[in-house]
C-alpha cells in the first residue's frame, strides 16, 4: 500500500498480556506447575474440575500478584471478587475458567516506554488474577486424518492478566511495552516470562482510524503472539489489511484472528466474544479476596529495586554513561555482576564498558546468560586491575579474557604463562619502530608532508610487531621524535 494512504490513518492498539506468576504450586491446589512433567502427570480433582473438589487460593500466587500490581503503578484494590468465566473447550474440563471480572484485583496503574528516544506513558487499565486452561496439541493438521491431543497440566496455573488502555499508536511502541512490562516481572521475580514455555502471552486489540478522528475504528484481536517479533509482524500485518479493507470500501469485523506464523499473516478464528458471551458470575466456592492496608504495606516495602529506579541509581553513583546503564540493567543478574565486580574493585566506567562489549558479545555467542557466566565478577575486577596499572594492554586484556572465557583460570596465570606483559623497554620499541620506519619510506615522506592520518599506521604496525603487548604511550612518543 502507498506509504501516503497508510499517513492518512492511525492504529490503536491495546495489549492483553497473561504472565504465569512464578510459583511451586497450582492456584487453587498443591498439584506442581514444573513445566515438561509427562502429560496429564500434574493433575488432581480440583484441577480436573471433578465434582465435589473444592479450590484454595494460593497464598504465594496471591502476594506475587501483588507485588506486580504495585510494580506496574496499579491501585490494589481493598477487596476483589473471583468469578466465573463460562465457555467450553477441550483443554478446559471445569467449563469455565476462574478469573476475576467486575472486582479486579488492581486498577489505573500506568507504565512509562521509551520509543526512538522519547518518553510516552501508557495506561493500565487492570491486573487481575485467573488460573490457565490446559493445552491442545495437533498431530499432521490440517489434513483430514489429524490427530488432537490433549495435555492437562496447565489447568490451573496461575496468571496474572494486565489489561493496558488503547493507548499504543505503532508496533514499535507496542514492542516497547511489553519489553518493559517483561523486565519488570524479572526484576520482581513474579514470573520468568519464558515465552518457549508459555510463561509469557499476549493478545492484541487493533484498529485502525483517520488521524485526527476521536472515535475508535471497529478492533480486531490477534491472538498467538508467543514472541517479540511475532507481535511486531503481527500488528504491521493487521494495520494494514485494515487499511486496505477501509480504502476499498469493505468494513472491519469484529472478530478474533489467529497470527499464522508460516504464513506470515492473521488469519480469522471466531467472531469476537462479548463479556455477557461468557456468562460471569461471582465463585461460589471462593471467597472474596480482602487486602488490609498492612497487608499492602507489606508488600511494598518488600519491593526489590525495579529497572528505572536502579538506571538512575547506576548514572548517579558510577558515572556511567546513559547507554551502559541501560544495557547493564537490561536483567537483574546482569545488573548484580556489574555491582558486583566494581565491589571487588573494578572502576565502574571500565568494567562498565567491558561488560556490555566483550562479556555479553562471548555471552551470546556462546549461547549462555550471565548466570552461567565462566567468568566471575572478581575475576574479572583481577583482569581489569592489571589492565589499569599497565601490566597489559587492552589489546592483550581481550586476548586474556577471551581465554578466562574459554578455560576459567585466572588472569594473572594467563599472563605469565602466555608472555602477555606489557611492553615498556623504550629501547626494544624503539627497535621495532624504526624497522618500521625504514620499510615505509612512502609513508614517511607523507607524514612529513602533513599528512598526520598516517601516524595511524605507523602506531599499528608497531603494535602488531609486538603482538599488541607494547605500551601505547610509549610507542605514540617514540614515533613522534623519529618522524619528526
Amino acid at each position: 500500500m502507498a506509504p501516503d494512504v497508510m499517513a492518512r490513518y492511525e492504529a490503536v492498539i491495546g495489549l492483553e498480556v497473561h504472565a504465569q506468576l512464578l510459583t511451586e504450586t497450582k492456584a487453587f491446589c498443591s498439584c506442581s506447575t514444573k513445566f515438561g512433567a509427562p502429560p496429564n502427570s500434574n493433575t488432581c480433582p480440583v484441577c480436573l474440575g471433578l465434582p465435589g473438589a473444592l479450590p484454595v487460593l494460593n497464598k504465594r500466587a496471591l502476594e506475587l500478584a501483588s507485588r506486580a500490581s504495585i510494580a506496574i503503578g496499579c491501585t490494589l484494590q481493598a477487596r476483589s471478587i473471583f468469578a466465573r468465566k463460562n465457555y467450553f473447550y477441550p483443554d478446559l474440563p471445569k467449563g469455565y475458567q476462574i478469573s476475576m471480572y467486575e472486582l479486579p484485583l488492581a486498577t489505573a496503574g500506568v507504565l512509562e516506554i521509551v520509543v526512538e528516544g522519547e518518553t510516552k506513558r501508557i495506561g493500565i487499565t487492570r491486573l487481575h488474577m485467573e488460573d490457565d486452561a490446559g493445552k491442545s496439541l495437533h498431530e499432521g493438521f490440517p489434513d483430514s486424518d489429524t490427530k488432537s491431543y490433549i495435555d492437562l497440566n496447565r489447568c490451573g496455573v496461575p496468571l496474572i492478566e494486565i489489561v493496558s488502555e488503547p493507548d499504543l499508536r505503532t508496533p514499535a511502541e507496542a514492542y516497547a511495552y511489553l519489553n518493559t512490562l517483561k523486565q519488570i516481572l524479572e526484576y520482581t521475580e513474579v514470573s520468568d516470562c519464558n515465552m518457549e514455555e508459555g510463561s509469557l502471552r499476549c493478545d492484541a486489540n487493533v484498529s485502525v482510524r483517520l488521524r485526527g478522528a476521536e472515535k475508535f475504528g471497529t478492533k480486531a484481536e490477534v491472538k498467538n503472539l508467543n514472541s517479540f517479533r511475532y507481535l511486531a509482524h503481527a500488528l504491521e500485518y493487521e494495520i494494514e489489511r485494515q487499511i486496505t479493507l477501509i480504502e476499498s470500501g469493505g468494513k472491519v469485523a469484529q472478530e478474533t484472528r489467529l497470527w499464522n506464523v508460516a504464513a506470515g499473516r492473521t488469519e480469522p478464528m471466531r467472531s469476537k466474544e462479548f463479556a455477557h458471551d461468557y456468562r460471569y458470575f461471582p465463585d461460589p466456592d471462593l471467597l472474596p479476596v480482602t487486602l488490609p492496608e498492612a497487608v499492602i504495606a507489606g508488600v511494598r516495602a518488600a519491593m526489590p529495586e525495579l529497572p528505572a529506579s536502579k538506571v538512575a541509581r547506576f548514572l548517579e553513583d558510577y558515572g556511567i554513561s546513559p547507554y551502559d546503564a541501560g544495557v547493564l540493567t537490561a536483567t537483574r543478574d546482569l545488573a548484580d555482576y556489574f555491582e558486583a565486580s566494581v565491589k571487588a574493585g573494578a572502576p565502574a566506567k571500565a568494567a562498565a564498558s567491558w561488560i556490555s562489549v566483550e562479556l555479553l558479545r562471548r555471552l551470546n555467542d556462546a549461547g549462555k546468560q550471565i548466570d552461567a557466566c565462566p567468568v566471575a565478577p572478581a575475576a574479572l575486577a583481577g583482569l581489569l586491575a592489571q589492565v589499569e596499572k599497565g601490566a597489559i594492554t587492552a589489546a592483550s586484556g581481550k586476548k586474556v579474557f577471551a581465554q578466562m572465557f574459554e578455560t576459567g583460570r585466572g588472569a594473572e596465570e594467563i599472563i605469565a604463562s602466555e608472555g602477555l606483559a606489557q611492553i615498556n623497554d623504550t629501547s626494544a620499541i624503539e627497535k621495532a619502530a624504526r624497522e618500521i620506519i625504514a620499510k615505509n619510506a612512502d609513508n614517511v615522506a607523507k607524514y612529513r608532508a602533513g599528512n598526520e592520518g598516517v601516524f595511524k599506521f605507523f602506531v599499528g604496525q608497531v603494535m602488531r610487531e609486538t603482538r599488541g603487548q607494547a605500551n601505547p604511550q610509549v610507542v605514540n612518543e617514540i614515533l613522534k621524535r623519529l618522524l619528526a
